[in-house]
């Protein structure tokens, strides 16, 4: 059997505000690929680009391992990579031509390579994976190992014959995710990714994902990998990759990575139970939708399971902006859910989203009033981000010229026109951050004085940072008064 040497082309230390954070995750989606493909019978490896310095480090790799494939196969249930950084598609590019400079057959799987796939294979890739990719892998690598004019009959592929691009039929995604085996640890260097999140003082978690698609339709948010199906694993099957994770590598924090956790009718109950049956100690998070959270007894479920904190796509305060953007949620649920969440002792993440289309000053004042009201224990914040493959991208990108991707996950550029320029967005991004923050010291301050039994580090470390977010706060908004009457 031929030796396949997996990749992805996600490099933390080309993403200098996550490589800052300490907080990388091995490449999901990558290991549970090679987990299959092994399966099978094919020796696999892997180069994790996550933590190193420069894409040339493959070099060694590839003269110790001596490979017949490359694969390059992004962790397609990490968020970063569905952005398509420039950063990272350069590194991608620069792997590639080390790859076929050793006469090496290069495979890519990820969001990048699928809305820019002539890009890749003029770069020198041979076949591009569009959509689920490990059946397609499979049988790409069985065709090639058997007989090469096969390819043609691989469904989910896109290559180049005859300086023409050939796409073959699309291939349907597997319902039943239990089929596929927990992804391959051992390929991964866990004392590495400690060491790193120890640096940072954070708590060392692991990513695991139980789900694949997501069935809403946000008119921004780009689906190349999975589309509109939802599939789920069993909570069974979830809870037997938890124990093996918390055997081998002792870990006590999870990150499920999914769109969407625990859609499914009846599935966090279950997962639920069986946590409890084990008698399994762990916390969590996961992102979901305010509308689901308020749905029987999801809330409950999730306390009872372990759950730590729930990211929310927010996105905004006002109703015309969810409107616009297909959410299908409304203010109101924003505020029940999370209400009900901290009542039950569950921390509240807002995902939000400024400069969407015709977003006006109202709007922005409204998404600010939401947040200072609310107080998530979180924020993250980004600006509007046209990708190919949705509505939102086909209505502005004509206004698109030679920008068309960020560079790293903190560039934050307005690539079309809006109410305000690209500047003053990128400085909300910043105010915002700085309102929550200095909200955040008032409190401190106020349970100093009114709790001062219950004092700790936290709550002093956040009443000190006042003497920083009040004149920062306040220079950020003559900043944007500014910019605004440059618009």
């Amino acid at each position: 059997m031929k030796k396949v040497l997996f990749t992805h082309s996600y490099f933390y230390r080309l993403d200098p505000k996550q490589w800052k954070s300490k907080q990388p995750f091995p490449p999901l989606a990558t290991i549970t690929a090679a987990s299959f493909l092994r399966s099978f019978g094919y020796e696999v490896n892997l180069f994790d680009t996550a933590l190193r310095n420069s894409p040339d480090e493959i070099i060694a790799e590839i003269k110790s391992y001596m490979p017949d494939y490359l694969i390059i196969y992004d962790d397609s249930f990490n968020y970063l990579t569905k952005m398509c950084l420039t950063n990272m598609r350069q590194a991608a590019f620069r792997m590639i031509k080390i790859a076929k400079e050793n006469n090496i057959t290069v495979i890519v799987s990820s969001s990048d390579a699928t809305d820019h796939y002539e890009k890749y294979l003029n770069s020198g890739a041979d076949y591009i994976i569009i959509g689920e990719a490990e059946h397609t892998l499979k049988e790409l690598l069985d065709s090639l190992d058997s007989n090469p004019q096969n390819v043609f009959r691989v469904d989910g592929i896109i290559f180049k014959s005859e300086d023409k691009f050939i796409k073959t039929t699309s291939r349907q995604i597997e319902r039943n995710l239990d089929i596929f085996p927990i992804a391959a640890w051992d390929l991964i260097n866990i004392d590495d990714y400690k060491k790193v999140w120890n640096d940072g003082r954070k708590e060392f978690s692991l990513n695991i994902a139980t789900t694949r698609g997501c069935p809403f339709r946000c008119n921004w948010c780009a689906k190349p990998i999975y589309g509109n199906r939802y599939n789920s694993r069993s909570p069974q099957n979830v809870i037997d990759e938890i124990e093996l994770l918390q055997k081998k590598f002792d870990v006590k924090y999870f990150w499920f990575c999914d769109d969407i956790f625990g859609l499914k009718l009846g599935w966090v109950q279950e997962f639920r139970d069986l946590v409890k049956q084990r008698n399994l100690n762990f916390r969590y998070k996961i992102q979901s939708r305010v509308d689901l959270l308020l749905k029987e007894d999801t809330i409950d479920a999730l306390a009872e399971s372990g759950a730590d904190i729930v990211w929310v796509g927010a996105e905004s305060g006002s109703q015309k902006i969810l409107d616009a953007m297909d959410k299908g949620t409304s203010v109101d649920e924003i505020y029940k859910a999370t209400t009900l969440l901290k009542s039950k002792n569950v921390k509240v993440a807002f995902f939000l989203q400024f400069g969407f289309l015709n977003e006006t000053k109202e709007d922005i004042e409204k998404t600010i009033k939401m947040v200072l009201e609310l107080m998530p224990d979180e924020i993250g914040i980004s600006v509007s981000y046209p990708l190919p493959g949705t509505k939102f991208y086909e209505i502005v990108k004509e206004q698109m010229k030679e920008k068309t991707n960020w560079t790293d996950s903190d560039d934050l550029t307005l690539m079309f026109r809006n109410t305000y320029n690209p500047a003053y967005y990128k400085k909300l991004h910043r105010y915002v951050h700085k309102v929550y923050k200095k909200k955040v010291s008032i409190e401190a301050i106020k349970k100093i004085f009114t709790q001062p039994i219950r004092l700790n580090k936290n709550y002093l470390r956040s009443a000190l940072m006042s003497f920083y977010y009040f004149p920062a706060e306040l220079i950020d908004r003559i900043s944007l008064k500014k910019l605004e009457t440059l618009s």
